[in-house]
């Protein structure tokens, strides 16, 4: 590490206490999900404070690689589904719009493309939904051998849609991809690397962060320019916009199985489903 190198020397902007924010070694940021208690689960103030950082951090020309990860023993349960429900009995949800004018998708990661800089992610537990799919935003992922992946949506009447369904197939190919959005159902960390090839390295739990942060001195042993252009994200927007603003995403947002698979997992029972309405 560079003798000139001082955590102490920078000074983040204001954020929630839902999120960690550190400057382990030169060149690098580490941001922790801080919501133990609730499985890291996504909330409004979680992501204006993601958001506020990570804007900063790409203005910032010292740092040059960010670490995402999460406290306690998940990465990112998702979305609060009891506050979507919430937000649809009193009719305050507006899922279409919401998506489609989400510039930097769920936890203001998953569609993140105006940043250059590397994004790892060091995932130390479980990562279900939005969790998942800002995984598959990141440039590497650092997974510990007990963490497992889900996109259970399916499960709970909604929609993977914050990017992760072009960026899975094209990672894992249509028929994965289907898979795991069709069925909803749990992998392991050797499978997210072996079969869905979204995970890079599986290590000791205890190793999750500390391996993160060794790859991102190595990352910064090389040229920020170079690697400013290599880690350009790919841009889903299209394919984002596609999905939300259709006629299947609108029958989805505004009929009774939302409502429903939301309530069912509230109230820890299995959903009944009903038949979709004619678009």
């Amino acid at each position: 590490m560079s003798s000139d190198w001082d955590p102490l020397a920078f000074h983040p902007p204001s954020h929630s206490e839902e999120l960690k924010v550190s400057f382990p070694q030169e060149h690098v940021m580490l941001m922790t999900l801080n919501r133990p208690r609730h499985l890291n689960a996504m909330t409004p103030q979680l992501t204006a404070s993601i958001a506020t950082i990570l804007n900063w951090f790409d203005e910032e020309p010292s740092l040059w690689v960010v670490v995402v990860t999460g406290e306690g023993r998940a990465f990112c349960a998702g979305a609060d589904l009891k506050a979507w429900l919430h937000n649809q009995s009193n009719g305050t949800a507006n899922e279409q719009e919401s998506v489609a004018s989400s510039v930097h998708g769920f936890a203001s990661i998953s569609r993140r493309h105006t940043s250059c800089k590397p994004m790892i992610a060091a995932v130390n537990g479980s990562a279900y939904g939005g969790g998942v799919e800002m995984i598959l935003n990141c440039d590497m992922v650092i997974a510990s051998e007990d963490a497992v992946f889900a996109l259970p949506e399916v499960k709970r009447g909604v929609l993977a849609s914050q990017g992760v369904i072009p960026r899975l197939g094209r990672v894992a190919g249509h028929q994965l991809a289907s898979e795991m959005l069709l069925l909803g159902n749990t992998i392991t960390a050797i499978q997210a690397r072996d079969r869905f090839r979204f995970v890079n390295l599986v290590v000791e739990k205890s190793a999750v962060v500390p391996t993160a942060l060794d790859i991102a001195r190595q990352i910064a042993m090389n040229s920020p320019d170079s690697c400013l252009v290599l880690s350009q994200k790919h841009h889903f927007e299209q394919a984002v916009h596609t999905h939300s603003m259709s006629l299947v995403s609108k029958r989805l947002y505004h009929g009774a199985n939302i409502r429903e698979g939301l309530a069912a997992f509230s109230e820890r029972r299995k959903p009944r489903w009903s038949n979709p309405a004619k678009l």
